[in-house]
């Protein structure tokens, strides 16, 4: 009696080391929570639930009228950006011509005061004459000057000409927003796949950003199963699983551990997106157990579609990819399996 049970003891522990296997395992996908980009009155809602969708299908509307006006104010506002930095160009042209005229004022003003002056060395006007010169060129002088500040102010009004002017790509970019607003007034499904958890109505207001719906991704799909630290000693990426699906019995599926989790919660109330692990207070702690990313060998196209995500999935790994007595005995056993899980 001792013998045989350290027989199968030592059985337990070459098994758990070679071809470690589990019966929680279960399907996983990408579950994504459908959101509006925008918030408004739901008009019209296209799926019922659990419905399959293929990629852009229309998921539900959100009422378009306030964003057609947005669109429309944002043209409305693009048309008098571009008609004022029109306008602006124009004073810039006028702007040049003023400066042009008072420096030709100003060279008429200096050529007539050396005149002038000239003159008066040699007698010819009086004084009186020279100084209004010498005022007119002064007074030319400064009408340039403010000409001058006054082009200045105009270039700096203006800014970038043509489609670099920052007032025209301000208003581009709010027209842009716009549409882009009016676009997303129509949800649609991101892949192809299920839409579930539907309990929109039409009428109802919906804010951004609020779940209207749950996404599950057809076109990607893995199992999860969680091993006992002391049955991952001998496991490596690309090892072979054998796959029971409670879904589909009396087959079993070929797959290949894809990666082993590097990390699980412990279960210290750490807010770190790991596996938690729940504690225990028993004299014996159970093992602890690490989640475990398999995928079909074959790939989605081999995928069944009976499956549900969360379904239950028995795993036998072949630890290293060892073929061995104790492997063929694990996949005897899950055979045998395969079989009874048409009764429950």
């Amino acid at each position: 009696m001792l013998v045989l049970l350290v027989a199968l003891v030592a059985l337990y522990a070459l098994s758990d080391r070679l071809a470690p296997s589990s019966s929680r395992g279960s399907v996983s996908a990408h579950v994504v929570q459908i959101a509006p980009r925008v918030s408004g009155q739901v008009t019209s809602v296209m799926v019922a639930d659990n419905a399959v969708v293929e990629a852009g299908s229309p998921l539900f509307s959100i009422d378009r009228r306030p964003f057609e006006l947005a669109v429309q104010q944002a043209e409305a506002n693009l048309n008098t950006a571009l008609q004022n930095v029109s306008a602006s160009g124009a004073s810039l042209v006028a702007a040049q011509a003023a400066v042009t005229q008072a420096r030709v004022a100003l060279d008429n003003a200096r050529a007539d005061a050396d005149r002038i002056l000239r003159l008066e060395a040699r007698g010819v006007i009086s004084a009186s004459k020279a100084d209004e010169a010498r005022a007119r060129v002064a007074d030319a002088a400064a009408q340039q000057e403010s000409a001058l500040a006054n082009l200045q102010s105009a270039r700096a009004q203006l800014g970038p000409q043509g489609e670099d002017n920052p007032a025209i790509l301000a208003a581009e970019a709010q027209l842009a927003q716009a549409q882009y607003d009016l676009a997303s007034t129509m949800v649609t499904a991101p892949h192809f796949g299920v839409v579930t958890n539907v309990t929109l109505s039409e009428g109802q207001y919906i804010g951004a950003g609020n779940p209207a719906m749950t996404f599950i991704d057809a076109d990607a799909a893995w199992i999860t199963v969680d091993l006992r630290e002391n049955q991952l000693q001998n496991i490596e990426p690309g090892d072979t699983a054998y796959l029971l699906f409670d879904a589909v019995p009396g087959k079993i599926f070929e797959g290949r551990v894809q990666s082993i989790a590097w990390g699980i919660n412990p279960g210290r109330n750490v807010q770190d997106g790991l596996v938690v692990n729940q504690p225990s207070d028993r004299w014996f702690e159970p093992p602890r157990r690490i989640p475990v990313r398999i995928e079909l060998a074959d790939g989605m196209e081999e995928w069944p579609r009976q499956t549900r995500v969360g379904g239950k999935v028995d795993v036998v790994v072949l630890a290293g990819g060892s073929q061995n007595p104790i492997a063929w005995m694990a996949r005897g056993l899950q055979r045998l399996q395969s079989w009874t899980s048409y009764l429950h």
